[in-house]
């Protein structure tokens, strides 16, 4: 085959043709190129160009003053309990106050890209994702020349009021997540509960008191403390009985794996745990008669009821906190104390506010339970 027929097969070969149309097909297209730079007002005129440069710094400080208001808004105008008036009143300012300090920053971003940023426009091939040292080095140049165009470092009154924006607009956010803790110290709300020493313990909602007689073996109880009854939602009601709710539970006595130290917490089998897991505080409401076990719905984490409801599976890392009982002289199961330790989740502070003189606790269990 000669040289002139080989180039007319390998022509052939690269055609691709649309059946009875006979039209050639390729998927090459025609590069458009980049349309003509049209400069604007701002790259013409210096005093528009300072005018704009103004305008964003306005925008920047509108943005400011977004944020003080929204701190003073909510300040100045408080939520009334039962005034729905008030609860408007404050979402209205709070809300339109963040909505300035956040349009401030976003409007004055945009205006200054649009009006004082390089418009030339470019285009950039791609390459692999990791390029030689010289592509490297070409792009600390390209970012450097990013900043000389957008005047990030050259603007510094733009530069300066678009940071303070920034550092200002948490502000609010922080002022409000604030107010939602507890008045009291946090650590100290929740390190103890309603539970006493004589403390009844009732069923869960009516509130009636429990005799040990009624507890069969394998049944399981949700108590809370009698005196809860007595309090009203505005009382606190909801807050107590999640701090102080209990699982109560019988089992054989010959199932029982008491420590010696801890033999006069439960009564004829009857052992009291509190209902908040461990690990992130759901409640831990699932009993399996025939393996004593406790289980928390939310991760699976189950405790051994008849070994101090030791943590036996799932992600939980201690124990759940025993509540010391006994009865009296009617045969109501009572309270012999508060928690010795304190509920729910872990915390930095938690190896501080274990009661150590309820009973002697040794390093290494006062280590491990907190």
């Amino acid at each position: 085959m000669s040289a002139e027929d080989h180039a007319g097969h390998e022509q052939q070969q690269v055609a691709v043709y649309d059946r009875g149309a006979a039209i050639e097909q390729s998927d090459a297209f025609e590069n458009p190129g980049l349309p003509p730079h049209r400069p604007r007002q701002t790259d013409l005129h210096p005093e528009k160009e300072r005018r704009a440069e103004r305008q964003v710094v306005g925008w920047f400080l509108v943005s400011m003053l977004g944020t003080v208001l929204a701190i003073v808004a909510y300040v100045a105008v408080p939520i009334v309990e039962g005034d729905m008036t008030s609860v408007r009143l404050s979402n209205l300012f709070l809300g339109l106050a963040i909505a300035l300090a956040l349009l401030g920053i976003g409007i004055g971003g945009m205006h200054w890209a649009r009006q004082l940023m390089s418009s030339h426009e470019v285009v950039e091939e791609r390459h692999p994702s990791r390029g030689s040292e010289k592509s490297r080095a070409r792009a600390v140049e390209i970012f450097q020349l990013g900043d000389q165009e957008s005047g990030f470092t050259r603007r510094s009154l733009i530069r300066n009021t678009l940071i303070g924006a920034i550092a200002l607009v948490p502000l609010p956010a922080i002022v409000l997540f604030r107010d939602l803790a507890p008045a009291q110290d946090a650590v100290e709300a929740i390190s103890n509960t309603m539970w006493r020493q004589g403390t009844r313990l009732a069923l869960d909602p009516t509130g009636t008191p429990i005799r040990a007689a009624d507890v069969t073996i394998g049944s399981a109880f949700h108590v809370i403390p009698e005196d809860l009854k007595d309090l009203d939602h505005d009382g606190g009601y909801l807050d107590q009985k999640a701090l102080a709710s209990v699982l109560l539970v019988r089992v054989p006595l010959d199932r029982l794996n008491e420590q010696p130290d801890r033999a006069g917490w439960s009564y004829d089998g009857i052992v009291a745990y509190s209902k908040i897991c461990t690990h992130v505080g759901c409640p831990v409401a699932l009993y399996e008669q025939q393996t004593h076990h406790l289980l928390c719905p939310c991760h699976q984490s189950t405790f051994d009821v008849t070994d101090h409801a030791k943590v036996i599976f799932g992600p939980a890392k201690r124990p759940l906190p025993q509540l010391p009982i006994t009865v009296d002289d009617e045969g109501y199961l009572i309270a012999q104390s508060d928690f010795t330790e304190p509920i729910g989740p872990s915390y930095f502070e938690r190896l501080h506010h274990i009661d150590e003189g309820h009973i002697p606790l040794s390093a290494a269990e006062t280590e491990n339970r907190a």
